[in-house]
Parts: structure tokens; sequence; C-alpha cells
């Protein structure tokens, strides 16, 4: 890499993003689902907005994984094999971080999200397959999310602690350091190792380790209200992988006295910690009793995940609205003909891409739902099919529907799921057209959430943190028909932006499926007695929640303003 274009880099302080994956183009596979895809967009609007941010993720060469279904639904992984050469500059400096006793070589790879307002916010994607290293070793940024405890440490260790070493070496100075998830808390301990006191200075060797100036550096952002979304190792396996980075009495008193769990870990060493929705902060404070835990609700980067024909609209009658997508409280001024006029564009495109994927052809006249996301049990991608007969009945000719979405490739209820799903769908062939796409990405996403005339979510509540897909599908006029968790709380307005999907919020936790049959009476209910026949029989209404889902949905649920209150509530604190 050019030495100049390094230095233009480093010559102010910038926020440290950290993210163990980011999703920023289709072509670069290094996300899973919507976490590493909020980063992408957070790295987007940082770059719109001109902020001095700088990002730290990993290479994963191999990707997350290629999806490939059979006739029956089920589940294959294959490696999904990128150069990252096509897309970014290997820089020369490298770092060493100790896993399992030995020097592990780091390398970095350079991306740079360049904004058309001048905006410029560097990635760096760290790679550990250097010939120097031992082919085990080659292999801990080889693949998202892959292996047992021990690698996915091995790659938290080279994230957190081989990213700050990273940052250090290139000359960036640092003001904050924000950590997406767990997955990055260990930068908070080398941020110690750092700040380490001389122990003649003090009388307790516990307070060697200056916490207090490492909470003043970091900001943590928990996504998940999932209990195994938190990672947590055991102390044999840290002293095996890291040996003891700090001393094992201190790092217990951070991270846990049992095993160590990142997400407590980031909690004790963060002066700012918050959750990616109003609802999710209240989850997660109740989690993690005595922690003071507050919310900014996530947001989309509004340029990316708007269509080309909805793009072309905003540009005739809202200029400006790609930087500034608070103008969207504008579209009042949209004639209802073409906002209808690009929604069927958008959607004979969605059309058109199901047929070549599936050969299968759907009624562009048809009303139709999309659910995409990651197929696990909590999301209940098959509740739309509780009373086959009954949706029989109302959706006879009236109704398609296009389902999307990986499975972990451990997770066996998630795989079985899809294939619940093909099951379904061929029993109701005759009746309701039903397709699932397979190798859910970024630009599938993006056909999906602007092709489709509602956007369905009915996740178990309270475990739907955030929910970005609804906010994309708001950004084309697309309603949301949702359960009322995570940011559909803080957009939803019944029959105005679109509509909810069983009772209102509850502040108890729910463990299990008790309001299954509640939640499904009433989706079946709204589906057939308002959805379908205004659908059918009130082209105006139907017009107006779209325009209601942009100016009210899209207008606020943004990067932009996401990164705005980041900047005010978070970073300049």
């Amino acid at each position: 890499m050019n030495a100049d274009r390094l230095l233009e880099h480093i010559k102010e302080q910038k926020i440290a993003y950290f993210s163990m994956e980011i999703g920023l183009r289709k072509e670069i596979p290094t996300y899973s689902g919507g976490l590493g895809v909020l980063a992408g967009d957070t790295i987007k609007s940082a770059a719109d907005l001109r902020l001095p941010m700088v990002a730290v993720t990993l290479i994963a060469k191999r990707g997350y994984f290629r999806q490939i279904l059979d006739e029956r639904g089920r589940q294959t992984e294959a490696p999904e094999e990128w150069n990252p050469a096509l897309y970014m500059d290997l820089l020369l400096q490298r770092v060493a971080v100790e896993i399992e006793g030995r020097d592990v070589l780091v390398q970095a790879w350079l991306y740079e999200v360049k904004s058309l307002t001048g905006g410029n916010v560097p990635v760096l994607f760290l790679d550990t397959d250097l010939a120097e290293n031992r082919p085990e070793d080659r292999e801990i940024t080889a693949a998202l999310y892959g292996g047992d405890k021990v690698y996915r440490l091995k790659q938290e260790a080279v994230l957190g602690i081989g990213g700050v070493r990273m940052l250090r070496k290139l000359g960036f100075e640092i003001k904050k350091y924000h950590m997406n998830e767990g997955h990055a808390s260990l930068l908070a301990v080398e941020l110690l190792k750092e700040f380490k006191r001389d122990i003649e200075e003090v009388w307790d060797e516990r307070l060697v380790w200056d916490v207090d100036r490492v909470r003043d550096l970091c900001v943590f952002t928990t996504h998940t209200p999932v209990e195994a979304g938190h990672d947590k190792f055991s102390y044999d396996i840290v002293s095996r992988v890291m040996g003891e980075p700090i001393p094992l009495n201190v790092l217990k008193d951070l991270g846990g006295k049992d095993s160590l769990n990142m997400t407590l870990l980031a909690l004790n060493l963060t002066e700012f910690v918050n959750g990616v929705a109003k609802k999710h902060g209240e989850v997660s404070q109740n989690m993690f009793p005595g922690y003071q835990i507050h919310a900014i609700t996530n947001g989309v980067h509004s340029y990316t995940w708007t269509c080309d024909s909805f793009k072309r609209l905003y540009d005739k009658y809202l200029p400006g609205w790609a930087n500034e997508p608070e103008l969207f409280v504008r579209v009042g001024r949209v004639p209802d003909s073409e906002i209808w006029a690009v929604h069927l564009e958008a959607k004979k495109a969605l059309l058109d891409f199901v047929r070549s994927e599936t050969g299968i052809d759907m009624d562009l006249g048809v009303l139709t739902l999309g659910f995409a996301r990651r197929a696990t049990a909590y999301k209940r991608a098959d509740m739309l099919f509780s009373d086959t007969e009954r949706l029989k009945r109302m959706g006879s000719g009236r109704l398609q529907i296009i389902y999307a979405g990986k499975a972990h490739p451990k997770d066996e209820a998630g795989k079985a799921l899809i294939e619940r799903i093909f099951e379904l769908k061929e029993r109701l062939r005759d009746s309701i057209k039903i397709v699932y796409l397979q190798n859910y990405n970024m630009e599938m996403a993006l056909k999906l959430v602007s092709g489709v005339d509602v956007w369905l979510n009915n996740p178990l509540r309270p475990l739907e943190a955030s929910g970005t897909s609804g906010m994309k599908a708001a950004h084309n006029g697309v309603p949301n028909f949702s359960v009322l968790d995570g940011w559909w709380i803080e957009g939803h307005i019944e029959g105005f932006t679109g509509w909810a999907i069983g009772p209102e919020p509850s502040e108890t936790r729910v463990s299990d499926n008790a309001n299954d049959g509640k939640d499904a009476e009433d989706l079946y209910n709204k589906l057939e007695n308002i959805l379908i026949p205004t659908f059918y029989n009130d082209r105006h209404t139907w017009i107006r929640i779209m325009q209601n889902a942009i100016g009210k949905n899209a207008y606020y649920f943004n990067s932009h303003r996401m990164m705005r209150r980041y900047v005010t509530e978070a970073y300049i604190r």
C-alpha cells in the first residue's frame, strides 16, 4: 500500500470499531447475518458522515459457508472461497500474538470504504495465513465461526489482542475502542497490559491494572438476549490458548469466577454499554443486573438497502435523501401511482430472480409475504403453517410466500426447520406457491426486502434484539407484519406503518413457546381479515401504509441517526 495513503488515515485520532464479522458487499463473504451487516452499515454511515473511524475484523478467507439445499431441504455446507487481493491491499506490517505458547504472526489487509461525501473509513482484515506460521495457526482466520471452543478463543485472541497491536504498529492513535459484541473483548485485556502501573506505586497487586483508564477508552454494544450468544470459555481452555495474559485472579474478577464470560469481561472494562433497541436494553439490564446498560436502537444504511427503482423515485422527489434520511418524512409529496409503479418494478425483479433460481413462476398480482433470516428455532419460521387447512382456505390463489435463510452448521433444530418448510411447500403446492431460496446473502436480501409486499417476522419474545431486516423493508415501502419485539416496538403503529402479531410486549422473559397458539391465531386473523382484503380491495389504504413505512420508519431507523447518537452519547464522553 502507498505510504501516503496510510499516513492519510493515521493523521487524526480514530474510533476503533472491532467486530468479528463485517458485511460490506456480497463478494466479501465475511459475515453470517445481521451482526455483520449491521457492522458494515455502521462503517458506511461513518464514511458518509466523515467520522474518524477505523474498523478491525478477521479475513475469513473461506467465508461463513455456502448453503446447499437438496430437494427435501436438507442443508449441507461448502466453503465460500474468495480472494482478498481482488478487493484490498496487503499491508507489510506484522504483529505477533502468543497462542498455545508460541508466537503466531498476524498480517492485515486494508479495505477502504469511501463515500461520495469525501469520507473514508479503513477496514483492517486480520490474517494468520502466513508461511512462517504452523499449518494449524494459518487456519485461525480461515472460517467465520468455525471449529470448536478452542478455535473460537484463538480467533478472539487474534481479533482483540492482535487488532490492538496492529493499530499500534500502523501508527493509529485511538480515542475510543468500540466492541461490537463480546467477541472483541480481549482488546480490553490488551489495553490493561499496556496501561499497567508500576507495582512500587500501589499497595495492592490488583491495582497495578488500571481498570478505570481502560473503561474510559471502551464502548461495548451487546446484541443478543439469547444466552448461547454470549461466549464462555473454561479457564482450562483459556490457559491452554492464552497462558496467563494477566494474573488469573484478576481475569476471574473481571470475566467470571467459573468461566471466562466475554460479555461480562466487556461489561467490567467498559464505561458506556448499550443494547440495540429500547426493549433489548431492558432485557440486557435484567440479564446483567448491577450494570448500567443504555439503548441505541439500530439502523440500516439507507443507500445500501434501497433498491434501484426506489432510489430513482427518492432522487426525483427527495433529493439528498441518501445522506439525510430524515427527508423521508416528506414522502407525502410522492404520488401514490409512482410509489406503486416502482414497487411493482422491484417485485417483478424479485419474481424474475425466483424463477431463475427455482423454476417457479410466481404471480405479480398475488400478495407476497417474505420471511428471510437465520433458520433457528426461536425465529419460528413455521408459525405461518400452524393450521394449514385454514391457511389454504384464506390463501389459495391469493397468497404466495418466499423464504430464505441459513441454519448454523451445528444447529440441528434450525436445519430441521428448513426441511419442514420444504415439506409444507410440497403439501400446499396446489393452492399456495411457496419457495425457499438457498444461500441467503446481502444481494438476495435487497431483492427480498424490496420485492415482497409484506415483511413477516414472528420470533419468540423477547429474543429479537433488534431485527434490522424490517427496517430495510421499510426503506422500500414494504410494511412489517411482526411480533412486538426489538425495533418494531418502537416503529409499530397498528394499521398505519404495518401490523403487530400477538399481544403487547411483556417485561417477563419467555423461555418456551407458551404463546405460539395466541400468536398464530392473531397472525391468521389479521392476515385473513385485514391484510388480504386491504391488499386486494383498498389499494389507496395499502399505498398509504407503504408511504407511512417510509415516512415514519425509514426516516428514523437508519444508521446515520444511529451513528450520530453513538458520537454524542458514547464517543465524546
